[in-house]
């Protein structure tokens, strides 16, 4: 497994790549109330990419399951959507939902890649501790990531904590290094396995990965739906998902998608 480990010009360039994925998820966060459609948020943001001289990531991607490339810019996953929900102007917010975002760019020759789940109007308070718990679950990432320790470390605790809540973890979808492409070796389980442990990643510095949890209120199986791309829940319960491209520093690893 080879992981390239970033330069300090590179991680500039990652820096000023994930600056622009962080403005654009700021923006389509205040525009997300009860009303508007996904696929105004997914013009927003597929404009402010353009202006800022960025390649939007996601769309054009072939599905693996369809074979067809993937129409937005953004991915728009509803409630108990997982991921990979398309962005559509019959799609409209309703005042309760929660709705995750997942945004990447490429900014001369880098990439950035980050995901929030978003509050629609007034959620229920079961809906608003599984955001508090998954975004949690990302910043133990952050706190414990450093060189020298085992990713499978890492997300043994990740695991431990969502599931202590009452939650389960997302198998079919990882985190993944990140660089020049938007995926890139090496996998970043939120949860520990056999093939983890078989094939453990040690952090170092210049190392850059997108770390993303995805939690699910209920069971972790997912199915994906006859588009060839959203995934749901199998049990239809609430999932929520937030991802940071974050780069392994001297001491700690610094956050590249945030304002």
């Amino acid at each position: 497994m080879a992981i390239t480990l970033r330069s300090r010009r590179e991680i500039e360039l990652m820096r000023r790549a994930g600056a622009v994925v962080a403005n654009v998820l700021s923006k389509l966060k205040e525009m997300a109330e009860p009303g508007i459609t996904t696929g105004r948020l997914d013009s927003v943001a597929f404009q402010m990419a353009a202006e800022a001289g960025a390649e939007a990531l996601f769309k054009g991607v072939q599905s693996p399951v369809t074979n067809s490339p993937f129409p937005g810019a953004i991915c728009a996953s509803i409630n108990e959507q997982v991921v990979h929900g398309i962005p559509s102007e019959n799609t409209r917010l309703r005042d309760g939902d929660i709705l995750s975002v997942d945004f990447g760019v490429r900014l001369n020759g880098y990439c950035g890649d980050s995901a929030i789940t978003i509050p629609v109007g007034n959620i229920t308070k079961e809906k608003q501790r599984l955001l508090d718990v998954t975004e949690h679950v990302l910043q133990i990432a952050i706190e414990k990531s450093r060189p020298s320790i085992r990713w499978s470390q890492v997300a043994a605790e990740m695991q431990q904590y969502a599931e202590s809540a009452g939650y389960s973890v997302v198998r079919d979808f990882v985190g993944h290094g990140i660089g020049r492409e938007m995926h890139e070796e090496p996998k970043v389980p939120n949860f520990v396995s056999s093939e983890l442990l078989a094939e453990d990643i040690v952090l170092a510095e210049g190392m850059a990965l997108a770390v993303e949890p995805m939690i699910n209120a209920g069971s972790c199986a997912v199915r994906t739906l006859r588009n060839g791309w959203t995934v749901v829940t199998r049990d239809g319960k609430n999932s929520a998902h937030f991802e940071h491209t974050i780069v392994i520093v001297d001491g700690g690893c610094e956050v590249m998608t945030v304002v």
